[in-house]
């Protein structure tokens, strides 16, 4: 699943604007066309996941072979009424066996699973100006694909 797939992490909240949605819109089609990137990797809680859901949506229209993949960090076992809700918006879910018993840590850990499951990171971080009194989820997931020497696409 790694070559062709992507996956997107970014802050719970963003600064939502035209232009960078229409940079999304490139990029994401950019991957598309030129990497042959078919799988896209999804979590949840973030405004930026959900901006990111909404385009690749929208490019599925124009390329109906694009999967998109909702990456649970809830709900290990999930009822077939659940899953087919889910499958209304993605064409697969699952939630990573490396990660039950995860405790507060599961965000990071699913994050983990969708880095190391992609070639190609999209990521919405803005660096904080004020100092740093915990590091935020985006950050240890940018930190991680670094180190696993994933190619980074960085959006503001």
């Amino acid at each position: 699943m790694v070559e062709n797939t992507c996956c997107f992490f970014g802050h719970r909240t963003i600064n939502e604007t035209e232009e960078l949605k229409l940079k999304l819109i490139e990029i994401i089609e950019k991957l598309i066309i030129e990497k042959s990137v078919d799988t896209f990797l999804f979590g949840s809680k973030s405004r930026f996941n959900t901006l990111c859901l909404d385009i690749v949506t929208v490019l599925k229209e124009k390329y109906p072979n694009i999967k998109r993949i909702y990456v649970r960090a809830e709900y290990p076992d999930i009822s077939e009424q659940y899953k087919n809700y889910l499958l209304e918006g993605y064409e697969d879910t699952y939630y990573p066996e490396k990660i039950v018993n995860s405790g507060r840590a599961v965000y990071v850990e699913r994050n983990y699973e969708m880095i190391d499951k992609s070639c190609y990171c999209i990521v919405y971080y803005n660096k904080p100006n004020a100092p740093i009194i915990r590091k935020s989820g985006t950050k240890i997931a940018l930190d991680y694909a670094i180190k696993k020497c994933k190619n980074i696409i960085r959006v503001l």
